[in-house]
């Protein structure tokens, strides 16, 4: 069964993480390579935005018995094919899955300056994903 307090503690973490690093984002790419206490925090509340999005999707499919997935960015793909999520959204966030693996991980060596402007372009995506998941659980 959906556990919908669950999931809004989760979006309310999303959001509180948004939060933290939007005064961040005002800064010049530059000036965020040139302090690592700048670039951890962006790199860090990213992965802990990206975690939680992976936790409310993987509750939803066990809640809703949607096929299990077989990697967590498969959960984006399997909501989007359930109609939680729209198939625009899936495509344009799922790299987003990849490059916080690579960030947790340390697989390879990353672009930093390419995240922190691609973090700048697409703070919104984190909002449409919250819209698209309140949308689901108030249906319910």
């Amino acid at each position: 069964m959906l556990n919908k307090i669950l999931v809004q503690e989760k979006i309310n973490k999303i959001e509180n993480y948004t939060k933290e690093i939007e005064p961040l984002l005002k800064f010049s790419v530059d000036e965020i390579m040139a302090d690592i206490l700048k670039l951890r925090t962006l790199e860090r509340n990213f992965q802990l935005i990206v975690d939680t999005i992976l936790d409310i999707n993987t509750h939803i499919i066990a809640a809703e018995n949607l096929k299990a997935p077989d990697n967590l960015q498969e959960t984006l793909s399997i909501l989007g094919e359930a109609g939680i999520l729209p198939f625009e959204f899936v495509e344009k966030f799922a790299p987003a899955v990849g490059l916080r693996n690579k960030i947790v991980h340390d697989y390879e060596k990353i672009d930093q300056k390419k995240v922190i402007t691609d973090l700048k372009n697409e703070m919104e995506q984190f909002a449409q994903y919250i819209v698209c998941i309140d949308e689901f659980i108030n249906k319910k």
